[in-house]
């Protein structure tokens, strides 16, 4: 659960302001719990599979668990467990900015979710990442083997294994049967 600290600091906050797994919410450092193993791998293979595609593609970049400030207004900086960003927002050889929080808006928000996530900690997120901007999001049930597809926050495709993600108008020609992500090959028997 996210537990908002006694004392925010003032934004935009530096790397040696505060340290830990955190978000900043109306001002607030609001401390979130780190991905679970599994979690993690799955935001990894994720993060191979659509970096490399983005890459080769040259659409954009791939970041896993990067800060964004998303709502200047309302001082709010929100960390998906990965993010895509089109060359469109950022220039893909400009380099990326050494703070704490990345000043750009992504165009894929992609969360991935583990048992200590609630749901009201993920629609108020997907709200705020459609109101900033964001133009799809991910959210990734591995427990269920689910992918909920989200346009829009009340627009929703609800994927199984079976079915293929893709990445529609934010990521063209990005395929990516679920039976890929959560049903991994079986490990190959060592030789005799």
């Amino acid at each position: 659960m996210a537990v908002a600290t006694s004392s925010p600091p003032t934004t935009p906050v530096t790397l040696d302001e505060y340290e830990g797994h955190y978000e900043i919410i109306d001002g607030k450092v609001v401390e979130t719990p780190a991905m679970g193993a599994f979690e993690g791998w799955i935001a990894s293979e994720l993060n191979v599979i659509l970096g490399s595609f983005a890459k080769a593609n040259r659409l954009g970049i791939v970041v896993v668990e990067t800060l964004f400030l998303i709502d200047r207004g309302r001082d709010l900086q929100r960390r998906p467990d990965l993010a895509f960003i089109s060359a469109d927002r950022w220039p893909i050889n400009r380099r990326v900015p050494r703070t704490a929080a990345w000043d750009v808006i992504p165009d894929l928000a992609v969360e991935v979710i583990s048992p200590t996530n609630t749901a009201k900690e993920v629609m108020d997120k997907l709200a705020a990442y459609f109101r900033a901007g964001v133009r799809l999001v991910w959210v990734v049930y591995p427990n269920h083997e689910q992918v909920y597809v989200y346009d829009s926050p009340t627009s929703v495709r609800i994927l199984k294994v079976g079915n293929e993600l893709d990445g529609g108008a934010v990521l063209p020609g990005f395929r990516l049967p679920l039976t890929e992500l959560f049903v991994p090959e079986a490990e190959t028997p060592p030789a005799p």
